[in-house]
């Protein structure tokens, strides 16, 4: 790679204006005063020289890097913690499920487990899928435990007093609506999945029609098309 100087201007500069100067401020008569102006315009020369280097011009300049292409690290750290905290959501349903022996909420429960775990597994699956479920995560699945703590906790002390009873009866009614939500979730993960399958089934459709592959049993556009026969 070649690199070319670029000579500082300043010290031309700088020596114009002493001679400006000195012929206006100075006299110049006797080859003297000619020969002392020589040498302090070298001086001066030399000094503005030092103070100013040239710059060294590539000639073929080094392009600037180009920004490194972002990585997938940190979506596969995301993927990996929710894959944590999905296992210990189900581990969590599981324990709760065994403390609590009422029928009902038992059903709803065994429903949350099914659908969490059919959730996660198709995130893991299909990792675009991630953003669908950050409120699934953040909110209503660690609301969804904590609701049923309290339900066991609440079931474990064996005092059917009034508020006791109104608040699992709350409880259960609506871990019932949580577990259709939960089950809603899912459905939603594959919504674009059956987009896509509708329309290949569509395009599929619309082929076989064209070539005559549905519908009748024989098919005959002109004189010299091939006769199909089913």
């Amino acid at each position: 790679m070649t690199a070319e100087k670029r000579k500082p201007v300043a010290p031309f500069y700088a020596v114009a204006v002493l001679w400006v100067l000195s012929g206006l401020l100075l006299p110049l008569r006797t080859p003297s005063h000619y020969i002392c102006m020589a040498v302090v315009s070298l001086l001066i020369f030399s000094a503005v020289s030092l103070l100013c280097r040239g710059e060294s011009l590539d000639a073929n300049p080094k392009p600037s890097p180009e920004p490194a292409p972002q990585t997938s690290a940190s979506a596969n750290t995301e993927l990996t913690k929710m894959l944590q905290d999905g296992a210990e959501s189900i581990a969590e349903m599981k324990r709760l499920n065994a403390n609590i022996p009422a029928p009902g909420i038992s059903t709803d429960i065994t429903r949350l487990e099914r659908a969490t775990q059919q959730i996660f597994q198709a995130v893991q699956e299909n990792p675009s899928k991630l953003p669908q479920i950050h409120r699934f995560m953040d909110y209503y699945l660690p609301t969804t435990l904590k609701l049923l703590n309290s339900y066991d906790r609440m079931n474990r002390t064996g005092v059917s007093g009034q508020n006791i009873h109104a608040t699992l009866s709350k409880i259960e009614t609506m871990i019932h609506s949580v577990a259709g939500a939960f089950e809603k979730q899912l459905d939603s993960l594959y919504g674009a999945d059956a987009m896509d399958v509708s329309a290949e089934i569509a395009v599929l459709e619309a082929m076989m029609a064209r070539e005559g592959l549905s519908g009748s049993s024989s098919v005959q556009d002109s004189p010299n098309d091939i006769h199909l026969e089913f």
